[in-house]
Protein backbone atom coordinates (compact mmCIF):
# COMPACT_ATOMS: atom_id res chain seq x y z
CA UNK A 1 0.00 0.00 0.00
CA UNK A 2 2.99 2.20 -0.80
CA UNK A 3 2.07 5.86 -1.94
CA UNK A 4 3.63 7.44 -4.37
CA UNK A 5 4.69 11.10 -6.53
CA UNK A 6 4.96 12.77 -3.28
CA UNK A 7 4.49 16.73 -3.93
CA UNK A 8 5.53 19.54 -1.19
CA UNK A 9 2.52 22.12 -2.43
CA UNK A 10 3.39 24.66 -0.21
CA UNK A 11 5.13 25.30 3.06
CA UNK A 12 4.90 28.25 5.76
CA UNK A 13 6.83 29.27 8.57
CA UNK A 14 4.64 29.53 11.36
CA UNK A 15 7.53 29.98 14.07
CA UNK A 16 10.75 30.47 13.83
CA UNK A 17 11.96 31.50 17.53
CA UNK A 18 13.90 28.93 19.16
CA UNK A 19 13.54 26.30 16.02
CA UNK A 20 11.19 26.26 13.15
CA UNK A 21 7.38 25.12 12.83
CA UNK A 22 6.26 24.57 9.56
CA UNK A 23 3.10 24.20 8.07
CA UNK A 24 3.34 21.68 5.02
CA UNK A 25 0.57 21.37 2.53
CA UNK A 26 1.65 18.14 0.50
CA UNK A 27 0.22 15.83 -2.02
CA UNK A 28 0.50 12.14 -3.05
CA UNK A 29 -1.30 9.46 -5.03
CA UNK A 30 -2.65 6.75 -3.63
CA UNK A 31 -2.79 3.03 -4.83
CA UNK A 32 -5.73 2.89 -6.45
CA UNK A 33 -4.95 6.21 -7.93
CA UNK A 34 -6.52 9.15 -6.37
CA UNK A 35 -4.76 12.25 -5.48
CA UNK A 36 -4.94 13.20 -1.64
CA UNK A 37 -3.58 16.11 -0.56
CA UNK A 38 -3.11 17.01 3.23
CA UNK A 39 -1.44 19.77 5.76
CA UNK A 40 0.55 18.54 8.85
CA UNK A 41 2.99 20.97 11.22
CA UNK A 42 6.67 19.60 11.44
CA UNK A 43 9.18 20.92 14.10
CA UNK A 44 12.21 20.93 12.99
CA UNK A 45 15.10 21.32 16.24
CA UNK A 46 18.03 19.31 13.88
CA UNK A 47 19.30 16.02 14.57
CA UNK A 48 20.76 14.97 17.55
CA UNK A 49 22.62 12.16 19.72
CA UNK A 50 22.38 10.85 22.76
CA UNK A 51 25.13 8.50 24.66
CA UNK A 52 24.80 5.82 27.84
CA UNK A 53 27.31 5.75 29.86
CA UNK A 54 28.05 2.52 31.35
CA UNK A 55 30.40 0.60 34.35
CA UNK A 56 30.48 -2.93 33.67
CA UNK A 57 33.03 -3.30 37.23
CA UNK A 58 30.76 -1.17 39.43
CA UNK A 59 27.29 -1.98 37.13
CA UNK A 60 26.39 1.78 37.02
CA UNK A 61 25.26 4.00 34.61
CA UNK A 62 25.54 7.69 34.39
CA UNK A 63 22.31 9.46 33.72
CA UNK A 64 21.20 13.13 33.89
CA UNK A 65 18.55 15.49 35.79
CA UNK A 66 16.94 18.38 34.14
CA UNK A 67 13.98 20.72 33.86
CA UNK A 68 11.99 20.13 30.95
CA UNK A 69 8.81 21.82 30.43
CA UNK A 70 7.25 20.61 28.39
CA UNK A 71 6.87 17.60 30.84
CA UNK A 72 5.79 20.66 33.43
CA UNK A 73 2.59 21.40 31.21
CA UNK A 74 2.08 17.69 30.48
CA UNK A 75 1.81 16.75 34.59
CA UNK A 76 5.22 16.16 35.75
CA UNK A 77 4.43 18.23 38.79
CA UNK A 78 8.33 19.13 39.18
CA UNK A 79 9.31 19.15 35.73
CA UNK A 80 12.48 17.45 36.48
CA UNK A 81 13.20 14.47 34.19
CA UNK A 82 15.95 11.86 34.20
CA UNK A 83 17.64 11.06 30.74
CA UNK A 84 20.33 10.10 28.91
CA UNK A 85 22.97 12.98 27.96
CA UNK A 86 22.10 14.24 24.86
CA UNK A 87 22.61 16.94 22.50
CA UNK A 88 21.85 18.52 19.18
CA UNK A 89 24.56 17.82 16.34
CA UNK A 90 24.68 21.60 15.21
CA UNK A 91 27.37 21.24 12.51
CA UNK A 92 29.25 18.56 13.98
CA UNK A 93 29.15 14.54 13.21
CA UNK A 94 27.40 12.36 15.54
CA UNK A 95 30.43 11.10 17.39
CA UNK A 96 31.81 14.79 17.91
CA UNK A 97 28.86 16.06 19.08
CA UNK A 98 28.18 13.22 21.92
CA UNK A 99 31.91 13.67 22.67
CA UNK A 100 31.56 17.35 23.52
CA UNK A 101 27.90 17.03 25.04
CA UNK A 102 28.76 14.11 27.13
CA UNK A 103 31.85 16.28 28.77
CA UNK A 104 29.81 19.38 28.53
CA UNK A 105 26.53 17.45 30.81
CA UNK A 106 28.70 14.79 32.65
CA UNK A 107 32.53 16.07 33.18
CA UNK A 108 33.39 12.44 31.74
CA UNK A 109 35.72 12.87 28.40
CA UNK A 110 35.55 9.96 26.31
CA UNK A 111 37.67 8.56 24.21
CA UNK A 112 35.36 5.96 21.97
CA UNK A 113 31.73 5.80 21.23
CA UNK A 114 29.79 2.97 19.83
CA UNK A 115 27.25 4.15 17.70
CA UNK A 116 24.43 1.47 17.87
CA UNK A 117 21.18 2.94 15.79
CA UNK A 118 19.10 5.66 14.69
CA UNK A 119 15.66 6.58 15.17
CA UNK A 120 12.96 8.88 14.51
CA UNK A 121 11.75 9.48 18.19
CA UNK A 122 8.28 11.36 17.42
CA UNK A 123 8.19 11.25 13.59
CA UNK A 124 4.49 12.51 13.52
CA UNK A 125 5.54 15.60 14.25
CA UNK A 126 9.28 16.08 15.08
CA UNK A 127 11.74 15.73 12.21
CA UNK A 128 14.74 14.77 14.05
CA UNK A 129 16.64 11.87 14.00
CA UNK A 130 18.67 10.85 16.98
CA UNK A 131 21.60 9.32 16.75
CA UNK A 132 22.39 6.62 19.81
CA UNK A 133 25.72 5.73 21.45
CA UNK A 134 26.69 3.82 24.62
CA UNK A 135 30.27 3.79 26.14
CA UNK A 136 32.00 2.52 29.31
CA UNK A 137 33.23 4.87 31.54
CA UNK A 138 35.47 4.49 34.58
CA UNK A 139 36.00 7.10 36.98
CA UNK A 140 39.38 8.75 35.84
CA UNK A 141 37.97 9.50 32.59
CA UNK A 142 36.23 12.27 34.90
CA UNK A 143 37.87 15.53 33.76
CA UNK A 144 35.34 18.22 35.34
CA UNK A 145 32.04 18.50 36.89
CA UNK A 146 29.62 18.65 34.08
CA UNK A 147 26.02 20.07 34.62
CA UNK A 148 26.27 21.65 31.10
CA UNK A 149 26.78 25.29 29.94
CA UNK A 150 25.85 28.17 32.14
CA UNK A 151 25.61 30.02 28.73
CA UNK A 152 23.06 27.69 27.64
CA UNK A 153 21.41 27.53 31.30
CA UNK A 154 21.33 23.96 31.08
CA UNK A 155 21.66 23.48 34.79
CA UNK A 156 22.33 19.35 34.87
CA UNK A 157 22.63 17.20 37.89
CA UNK A 158 24.72 13.87 37.32
CA UNK A 159 23.57 10.80 38.17
CA UNK A 160 25.65 7.28 39.05
CA UNK A 161 22.99 4.71 39.30
CA UNK A 162 23.44 0.73 39.34
CA UNK A 163 21.85 -0.54 36.59
CA UNK A 164 19.54 -3.05 38.37
CA UNK A 165 17.81 0.75 40.10
CA UNK A 166 17.62 2.37 36.86
CA UNK A 167 15.58 -0.75 35.10
CA UNK A 168 13.17 -0.65 38.53
CA UNK A 169 13.03 3.08 37.57
CA UNK A 170 11.27 2.33 34.22
CA UNK A 171 9.08 0.29 35.75
CA UNK A 172 8.10 2.85 38.43
CA UNK A 173 7.65 5.93 36.45
CA UNK A 174 10.95 7.61 37.46
CA UNK A 175 12.34 7.13 34.50
CA UNK A 176 9.84 8.33 31.25
CA UNK A 177 12.34 9.60 29.15
CA UNK A 178 12.00 7.63 26.08
CA UNK A 179 15.47 7.50 24.53
CA UNK A 180 16.57 6.93 27.91
CA UNK A 181 14.57 3.91 28.40
CA UNK A 182 15.82 2.43 24.82
CA UNK A 183 19.29 2.45 26.19
CA UNK A 184 18.93 0.95 29.67
CA UNK A 185 16.94 -1.69 27.80
CA UNK A 186 19.16 -2.08 24.93
CA UNK A 187 22.13 -2.87 27.50
CA UNK A 188 20.18 -5.10 29.31
CA UNK A 189 18.97 -7.06 26.30
CA UNK A 190 22.39 -7.25 25.17
CA UNK A 191 23.94 -8.53 28.14
CA UNK A 192 26.26 -5.73 28.34
CA UNK A 193 25.84 -5.93 31.63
Amino acid sequence: MAIKDIEIVKTEILSDNWYTLKKITYQYTKPDGTVQQQSREAYDRGNGAVILLYNTTSRTVILTRQFRIPTYINGNESGMLIEACAGLLDQDSPEDCIRRETEEETGYQIKEAKKIFEAYMSPGSVTEILHFFIAEYTNNMKVSDGGGLQEEEENIEILEINIDDALAMIESGEIKDGKTIMLLQYIKLKSIM
